[in-house]
């Protein structure tokens, strides 16, 4: 369907996206931590993004099991399926995942840096699979072209 090389490639940019996407999580949630930022405009900012994120997540997943990765996209499906669950988990009267009248009752500050910590680790060993992947697939053809008629031979 695609070439391989573009899944890939489509895959190590959703997955930077979401790299860096945590690291401003990481950023919000210290400067929250620190009291830099009010809960307000802390949730806000994270709840924004929060959507976005398992919507990248679940296309790549997506676009790996109509390619025929399908070892990559088993791989992805625990993650997926956490972030669908902190979705469907939010209480009704809460605007998201991060609620301001919440984040600081019963250490949800330390849970939510525990949580972006270990997507963190998640998403920066896929993204050096997805990379060891792409060299795999750009190496899969002969760069060369060792094989054509107008061969060149050199001797010494």
């Amino acid at each position: 369907m695609f070439p391989e090389t573009l899944v890939f490639a489509l895959a190590l940019f959703i997955t930077g996206a979401i790299l860096f996407l945590l690291i401003y999580f990481l950023i919000i949630l210290s400067d929250l931590e620190c009291d830099y930022l009010n809960a307000q405009q802390c949730c806000s900012k994270l709840n924004f993004w929060s959507i976005p994120k398992v919507a990248g997540h679940g296309f790549l997943a997506f676009v790996l099991l109509i390619h025929g990765n399908w070892i990559l996209c088993l791989f992805n499906l625990p993650m997926l399926g956490w972030l669908l669950y902190e979705q469907y988990k939010v209480p009704a009267g809460n605007i998201g995942v991060y609620d301001p009248a919440e984040i600081h009752n019963r250490g949800m500050v330390k849970k939510h840096l525990r949580d972006t910590m270990i997507g963190l680790g998640f998403y920066l060993i896929i993204f050096f699979v997805y990379l060891y992947c792409m060299i795999i697939a750009l190496l899969k053809g002969d760069p060369i072209r060792r094989h054509e008629e107008e061969e060149i031979i050199t001797e010494f």
